[in-house]
């Protein structure tokens, strides 16, 4: 099977364009507050629009409120929306009554220490399973999950780099990871995008 990969917190058409070029499946913009990586709608809107069809441009946020997430996401033309918070089954369902496609974030340990009538409940699109901060660049701790795996197909992130992509997600395939999530992986400093990191990383992901 094909591994999915996102780019997430690109802020510059030209790393936009690297992460389409590269071939991966989605790229993401950060609205959650106080990341580095932050950029308002208007710009998010112009990068948008550089991502050819089939491509999924997300939104993400953290802890914002299901209002605010749906009007930056309206005004910044995307297709779909990640929330890293307290997230009800309701917001979900209120993003799908919107239009977004909705990919729900939460840690490794929280994910793993969630009743199955939760983890049913949100009927999210896709599930990614991070690290306690994410964007941090830390590698979860993923035994948990191997006690009580996903009964879903997940996405992986957290300490994703070109380097280790393939070694973490090869070990985590077992337990249904289908698919990738990086941010400070493809960094030259903290919140600057490589050009070059994202193509090597789409292509380790891929290899």
């Amino acid at each position: 099977m094909r591994t999915w990969v996102k780019i997430c917190g690109l802020s510059t058409p030209e790393t936009v364009d690297a992460a389409v070029e590269a071939g991966a499946d989605a790229v993401g913009f950060v609205f959650a507050l106080g990341s580095p990586r932050t950029i308002d709608p208007a710009t998010a809107r112009e990068l948008a629009a550089r991502v050819p069809e089939g491509i999924e441009t997300v939104g993400v946020f953290r802890g914002q409120g299901i209002g605010t997430v749906l009007e930056l996401a309206r005004a910044s033309s995307l297709s779909a929306v990640q929330l890293h918070g307290d997230e009800t089954p309701a917001d979900v369902a209120t993003a799908h009554a919107a239009g977004f496609r909705v990919i729900r974030a939460v840690s490794a340990a929280a994910y793993a220490a969630e009743p199955e009538e939760a983890r049913v409940a949100y009927r999210e699109d896709a599930l990614l399973l991070d690290a306690v901060d994410p964007g941090a660049g830390a590698v979860f701790d993923a035994g948990p999950l191997y006690a009580r795996p996903p009964s879903r197909q997940w996405l992986l992130a957290g300490g994703l780099t070109p380097d280790t992509v393939a070694g973490l997600l090869e070990g985590l395939k077992t337990i249904g990871a289908v698919g990738v999530d990086v941010s400070s992986g493809v960094e030259s400093s903290r919140g600057v995008k490589s050009v070059d990191l994202i193509r090597a990383f789409v292509e380790a992901a891929r290899g």
